[in-house]
């Protein structure tokens, strides 16, 4: 029998199946997905690599081909389905296998577990004196110590010992050789949700209203039926998505399986987890990137042992090992977070179809703003349509909205960023003991820094882009991570009259406190949830009414519920909606309709006040009316016209290099390839034309887009373009990334 076998190198040459003869010794632990040692190369270096597929045929000279080393041992056992699943998201997406397999296997290596090591002592209370008196008597000063502590406690925690009793392993050698003491390690659980744990919280079931059950009660009966059909859950906000799904998962539980619940944001981790928590207890766990390797270990091993059932999480939550998956749910399905950035650039919708599929299991999407692909795919019948068009509160209705034109305050002698409406609002809302969300999705403290003499802006010299004005004095490229210090003459002209240009989420804080003295404002971005529990932290006091003001970014309007907040302030909705993204207006939808989600979830009425110097443009319109129907065909007659995506798929080739000239003659020879191919006549070639940010970091940027009513064609020159720049020496020096929209 013969293996084919993915070799551990993240490079295009060796990216595909090798073959190795199994030796009889491992034939009993040879499966697709084990990770297995192979000589490689002339020299029969050793190298890692995964079984992909098991064969009694030999591709080559059976004398040639070489034997199996061994399988890996302290490593994660290698799931097939998810080898499998790896393999597809290769020829999907385009990238090496080994960068999909480090997408699915994010946790490859055994951590240690961790262990708390404590000192017991043997001795009985009267020999424990006489050892004390002796040690007394020899000077035995360390041990003396040691030992009159243990007639205070019978265990002393190993760490202690050492760094307080300032205890040698020399002074210990000898106790624990004569059994006057023993070392104790107790294995500690890495669990991220130890402190609900802690927390007490009590397992609990809100009772569903009318609608929120049938939608419960029909999924389960097509899911009893065999029937797998994508479900849509599209339910404004505050309608009651989370217990429809808990209904759901609690339903497939029962069936023996597991569950997958996608979040987009770190953010919603915390409220998130605490509501499915309150259901499910310690079948619930979560993954995410803030998570130590250790604890993203344990947490895949739980699932993989059953221990752990219902997994939530960002992305890489869909690649938890379970073995008997029964439901994928995509909360706030529409989110650009399910998109990944980097090779390969799946997205979280089509992958977690591809693995429901492979194991029988259902998917559901949920959002108060569905993404045009997953909504004009319910109405044309390729999945199930749920609706809940009310609150699920009693009592609690959608806010008010008001759309407020900066060209008119500026008109008004109004300069700040705040509007008059704004401004009134919020001394009303805080004379009342309410809570304000205001919204700007940009942090920092200005946009940039510019010279008014010659009107030169600080750039970044290793990118295309201004810097950005921090509080701290520091410009910082939010790119590559260059930082320097504000100049305080221009660096093209040398004038003295240089100055930041914009507003930040840094500025309006200090805007906010001059403005409200006595109010109490936290501020939550990237800056400020950098460290470990940084999210939860904010979030926490705000929620229990620590702070009168949050000021945010976009991970502040998504999914959160703050009973006592009546007020949402959206300081400029322009921002987002003329960005070179042709979904720039359904992105600037979607953030203003969940903004204004977020007032009034209580009894006590909300109001969103949006700012904005384009009030005409139909994202502004519909969000204030919350009227997702008509934004929907609106943007859908817009994408008709310039055929984008859902009516027409779209493949982007991002090509790189360091060296311009390399990459000039890099796109105009795909170009040329594209163009000799037999789909060439049934495709829209659109460049090659400079990437939105040039030079990134250095490196140089051009993108060729491609368009063609059926995603298969271009999958097929996607292909081609891999082999023939594979085939092609000179490629070496640049990178290409295959995206479809």
């Amino acid at each position: 029998m013969y293996a084919n076998v993915i070799i551990d190198i993240s490079h295009e040459k060796v990216d595909r199946a090798f073959q190795y003869r199994i030796p009889e010794a491992l034939s009993g632990r040879i499966a697709v997905g084990v990770q297995v040692r192979v000589p490689f190369g002339a020299g029969d270096h050793e190298r890692k690599g995964y079984v992909v597929e098991i064969t009694d045929r030999a591709q080559w000279n059976t004398e040639q081909i070489k034997e199996i080393a061994g399988v890996v041992s302290g490593s994660v056992t290698g799931q097939s389905q998810l080898i499998q699943l790896a393999w597809w998201m290769k020829e999907r997406y385009g990238s090496t296998m080994n960068q999909a397999l480090k997408t699915v296997l994010p946790v490859k290596q055994k951590v240690r577990k961790k262990e708390n090591r404590v000192l017991v002592c043997l001795l009985p209370d009267a020999q424990l004196r006489e050892a004390v008196a002796e040690a007394a008597r020899k000077k035995y000063r360390a041990r003396e110590r040691l030992l009159r502590a243990f007639l205070e406690t019978p265990q002393i925690p190993y760490a202690i010992a050492v760094r307080q009793m300032n205890l040698t392993a020399a002074t210990l050698k000898p106790l624990l050789e004569n059994k006057t003491l023993a070392v104790e390690a107790h294995t500690v659980e890495r669990s991220p949700v130890e402190a609900l744990r802690k927390g007490g919280a009590e397992p609990s079931r809100l009772a569903l209203n009318a609608r929120q059950q049938a939608i419960a009660d029909d999924f389960a009966a097509r899911y009893d039926r065999g029937d797998r059909q994508t479900s849509l859950l599209y339910g404004v906000t505050g309608s009651g998505k989370t217990e429809v799904y808990m209904e759901m998962i609690d339903h497939v539980l029962k069936k023996g399986r597991e569950a997958i619940v996608l979040i987009p944001e770190i953010a919603l981790t915390y409220q998130t987890v605490l509501r499915f928590y309150k259901r499910f207890g310690d079948l619930v766990s979560v993954v995410n990137s803030r998570l130590s390797a250790g604890e993203r270990y344990d947490q895949f091993e739980r699932a993989y042992s059953g221990e752990v059932r219902v997994m939530i999480g960002p992305r890489s939550a869909l690649f938890t090992p379970f073995s008997n998956l029964g439901l994928i749910v995509i909360d706030e399905e529409h989110e650009g977070a399910y998109k990944s950035e980097l090779s390969p650039r799946y997205h979280a919708r089509e992958v977690a179809e591809q693995r429901a599929r492979m194991s029988d299991a259902a998917l559901v999407l949920g959002s108060a703003t569905p993404s045009l692909e997953a909504y004009s795919r319910a109405l044309a019948g390729g999945s199930r349509l749920y609706r809940l068009t009310g609150r699920a509160k009693a009592g609690s209705h959608m806010a008010e909205v008001k759309v407020v034109d900066l060209r008119e305050e500026l008109r008004a002698g109004n300069k700040s960023i705040f509007s008059r409406e704004l401004k009134a609002a919020m001394e009303q809302e805080l004379a009342d003991g309410r809570q304000i969300m205001l919204f700007l999705n940009r942090r920092g403290y200005s946009n940039f820094v510019s010279c008014r003499s010659c009107g030169q802006a600080v750039k970044c010299p290793h990118c295309d882009v201004t810097l950005t004005l921090h509080r701290n004095g520091r410009l910082v490229c939010h790119y590559c991570g260059y930082q320097t210090a504000a100049p305080k003459s221009c660096p093209s002209c040398g004038s003295p009259y240089i100055a930041g240009f914009g507003t930040g989420t840094q500025k309006i804080e200090s805007m906010a406190r001059e403005m409200f003295p006595s109010a109490r404002i936290l501020r939550m971005d990237l800056d400020t949830t950098s460290k470990k529990g940084g999210h939860e932290e904010i979030l926490a006091s705000f929620a229990e009414g620590e702070a009168d003001i949050l000021v945010g970014t976009q991970m502040i309007v998504k999914g959160h519920d703050f009973p006592n907040v009546t007020l949402v302030g959206i300081l400029a909705a322009d921002l987002s909606l003329y960005s070179s993204d042709f979904r720039c207006g359904e992105r600037t939808f979607q953030l203003l309709t969940q903004a204004a989600g977020r007032a009034g979830r209580d009894e006590a009425p909300g109001r969103v006040i949006i700012q904005t110097y384009s009030p005409g443009h139909y994202a502004v319109e519909c969000a204030a009316r919350q009227d997702y129907e008509t934004f929907y065909r609106k943007e859908m007659a817009y994408r008709q016209v310039l055929r984008y995506p859902p009516l027409c798929a779209l493949l982007s080739v991002l090509v790189s290099s360091r060296d311009e000239r390399v990459l000039d003659e890099a796109v105009s020879q795909l170009n040329r390839w594209t163009l000799k191919m037999p789909e060439a006549a049934r495709i829209q070639l659109i460049g090659p034309a400079e990437a939105p940010i040039y030079k990134v970091n250095d490196i140089y940027r051009k993108i060729l887009y491609m368009k063609q009513e059926n995603y298969d064609i271009l999958i097929r020159i996607k292909n081609r373009l891999e082999i023939l720049s594979g085939q092609a020496e000179w490629f070496s020096h640049v990178m290409m990334q295959f995206d479809f929209a």
